[in-house]
């Protein structure tokens, strides 16, 4: 048994290389099967973002639930909702660039084999997508940016959530039904709800303003990250 071990340890023997397909009907084999387990690693990175969505309008829901129900409720939960969805947006975008790479593959699949399967192209007309492939799976990179990435999905998804907080955080600090102590003066409102948007040391002027440059934040990203071109489908 000894010597066994050490002439398997001691043994350099280059191994063969796995061997490939030899006929037709060999590639067409594996390429059905690479096509599933990429179609596989595609659903598993698109379940990965669905939760994400879930948790972040999970976080809202709850959030609203309690601050618009309870009139002693501070309206820095909306505040703090708002950072927690940032939070789940950056989480989501890194998630997404891992989806497109396998997304791009799947998709290369079906724009040039089943594409030209189901409706032949005409010559010179498919791109040499196989070598495309081969090199990214030599060399696997990212086909998006992080800033691209969370542009999109602020666009698909949180820019609505976004926006009812925002919208349940001004009816927060402006109404006095949901916020205890709070009576509106008549005679100057907007000073009323700048005072109420106060957060502990924090006057009121310096949160409005922070809200405001955060929403201008996101917006300048939803627009500017936005693909020219509106003929692609993109989750």
């Amino acid at each position: 048994m000894r010597n066994e071990q050490e002439v398997w340890l001691t043994d350099t023997t280059p191994v063969a290389p796995a061997a490939l397909p030899a006929t037709s009907a060999e590639a067409t084999n594996a390429m059905i099967h690479y096509y599933r387990a990429e179609m596989g690693r595609m659903n598993s990175w698109r379940s990965r973002l669905d939760l994400t969505s879930n948790w972040a309008i999970t976080v809202v829901a709850a959030l609203l639930s309690v601050s618009l129900s309870t009139p002693t409720a501070h309206h820095g939960l909306f505040l703090f909702a708002m950072l927690l969805v940032s939070l789940l947006l950056g989480v989501e975008a890194r998630r997404y660039r891992f989806y497109d790479v396998y997304r791009m593959r799947v998709r290369q699949f079906e724009k040039h084999y089943f594409g030209q399967l189901f409706g032949p192209a005409p010559e010179g007309g498919p791109e040499p997508w196989l070598v495309m492939l081969a090199q990214d799976l030599r060399h696997p990179k990212f086909r998006i940016t992080f800033r691209r990435a969370v542009g999109r999905r602020l666009r698909r998804n949180y820019v609505w959530m976004f926006l009812i907080l925002l919208l349940a955080w001004m009816l927060k600090i402006a109404s006095p039904d949901l916020q205890s102590g709070v009576h509106l003066d008549p005679q100057r409102p907007i000073g009323v709800l700048v005072e109420q948007a106060a957060t502990g040391p924090l006057p009121g002027w310096l949160v409005v303003g922070a809200v405001a440059l955060f929403y201008a934040g996101v917006a300048y990203l939803a627009l500017t990250t936005k693909e020219r071109g509106g003929d692609q489908v993109h989750v």
